[in-house]
């Protein structure tokens, strides 16, 4: 069943979400949570079909989807969710479908939670979902800017490859978060004037470290 809801306001000051488990007490759980941490639950649904439409409707900043759902499994409706890059994409799976979270990522989900889950388990997962896609935005910006139409795929994985590897670095030398790591490299590129992936080789490297360090 597809549950749409209307927002109160014309404009909207959080962050939105559409839910998609086909479990009601599931979805019933993860409203109460959204909603009491200051999301706005735009959407709900038991079915991956009307996940995506639902997706579609509203653009939300977070699809939240359970593998198995009728109608269209959850790998099968991030994948066309993730077509757009319009929302980023959060995958509930049981403990024994961990052999699937490979296929979730290749699908386009950014984080995945384990059920059962806790309060304290789903939100830093929703912040790492929020966190990646706002990275890929910032990453697919810069090879907008940057590109002709003979900027290859490759050459756009090359920069996402020395941006994670930077991340890790500066995660692991300097105790950093992966958000404050990705901030660290977009903010000295943009004040070196310079791309990311340059910024990137240079952390990997060591040219460049953050400056409390």
């Amino acid at each position: 069943m597809l549950v749409p809801h209307r927002s109160k306001g014309a404009r909207r000051l959080s962050r939105t979400v559409v839910i998609a488990e086909d479990e009601a007490i599931v979805r019933l759980d993860l409203r109460e949570i959204l909603e009491e941490n200051g999301f706005e639950v735009v959407g709900e649904t038991g079915r991956g079909d009307d996940a995506v439409a639902l997706a579609k409707q509203h653009e939300p900043d977070l699809v939240i989807l359970d593998i198995k759902m009728p109608g269209l499994d959850g790998l099968s409706a991030a994948k066309e969710i993730n077509t757009g890059r319009r929302s980023a994409v959060l995958i509930l799976t049981a403990f024994s479908q961990r052999n699937l979270i490979e296929e979730a990522r290749d699908a386009g989900a950014l984080a995945y939670l384990v059920k059962p889950f806790q309060q304290e388990e789903l939100l830093p997962a929703i912040e790492v979902a929020l966190g990646r896609f706002a990275e890929m935005q910032a990453l697919e910006a810069e090879n907008a800017a940057l590109a002709d139409d003979k900027r290859s795929l490759e050459e756009q994985l090359e920069t996402r490859r020395w941006v994670d590897r930077a991340k890790g670095k500066l995660m692991d030398d300097h105790q950093l978060s992966e958000s404050q790591a990705f901030s660290f490299i977009q903010q000295t590129s943009m004040n070196r004037r310079t791309t990311m992936r340059e910024v990137a080789k240079l952390v990997v490297d060591g040219s460049i470290i953050p400056e409390a360090s």
